[in-house]
């Protein structure tokens, strides 16, 4: 089954929807062919902030240092339960849009889950500064990426305009503010890391429902989802 899927990497909730849809197909023996989208949450961020997440989105967000400990507690739980060991306290957020652009890269190959996935653990359970580039060497270099290839990536604009491509059809045509987003069998979306019955749910009606001239879809050139689809 088709699953489009917009994220970024330094995002925990997309790690979580990742792994939860994953157990919940498998569980209900679907194969997922999953392709991966950019979507930015702060396309201005340094390679690597100066301050600590903690103390970084306490400030972004207005909350105090020991509120945002607790919210970081509870979806480090969140994650737990998917079996990820989520150290957000530790990790090194930064700028991801040359992660994004080796995840392309990745995808051309037929490794784009695999690349989401090792983007994913490195930042969150390994807490590598996501944004510098010999962390993006690295983590291209676990998955098989031919090392020339991904310095020359890296040295040129290859790949961008995948990356603005993704983030023009989030914001023009799904008008999407937050991630993750899913787009099942081109036809109809879920935002957000959904409960596992809502996951199943939408599995379940992409393998029955029909196609046809309403049914969300996407191309090469854009997605079109009608409201009715976008629950």
């Amino acid at each position: 089954m088709r699953v489009d899927i917009w994220s970024d990497v330094v995002c925990p909730f997309c790690y979580i929807g990742k792994k939860r849809l994953e157990h919940v197909a498998q569980e209900a023996g679907i194969e997922l062919d999953i392709h991966w989208h950019s979507f930015e949450l702060d396309p201005n961020a340094p390679a690597k902030h100066t301050l600590s997440n903690t103390e970084r989105l306490a400030q972004k967000y207005g909350r105090s240092f020991a509120e945002m400990q607790e919210m970081e507690r509870n979806v480090a739980a969140l994650a737990a339960s998917e079996g990820i060991d989520f150290q957000w306290e530790k990790a090194n957020s930064g700028n991801s849009f040359n992660a994004h652009r080796i995840i392309h890269l990745a995808q051309s190959k037929g490794l784009g889950n695999q690349a989401k996935e090792a983007f994913f653990h490195a930042y969150m359970t390994e807490s590598l500064a996501i944004g510098e580039r010999e962390v993006i060497e690295e983590i291209a270099s676990r998955i098989g990426l031919d090392h020339a290839e991904v310095e020359y990536v890296l040295d040129s604009d290859e790949f961008a305009e995948f990356v603005r491509h993704d983030e023009k059809i989030a914001h023009e045509q799904l008008n999407i503010s937050g991630v993750p987003f899913f787009v099942f069998e081109q036809k109809f979306a879920l935002s957000g890391t959904q409960p596992r019955e809502i996951f199943l749910q939408a599995l379940q009606q992409a393998t029955h429902i029909q196609q046809d001239t309403d049914a969300a879809r996407c191309d090469d050139e854009q997605c079109q989802i009608p409201p009715s689809g976008a629950q």
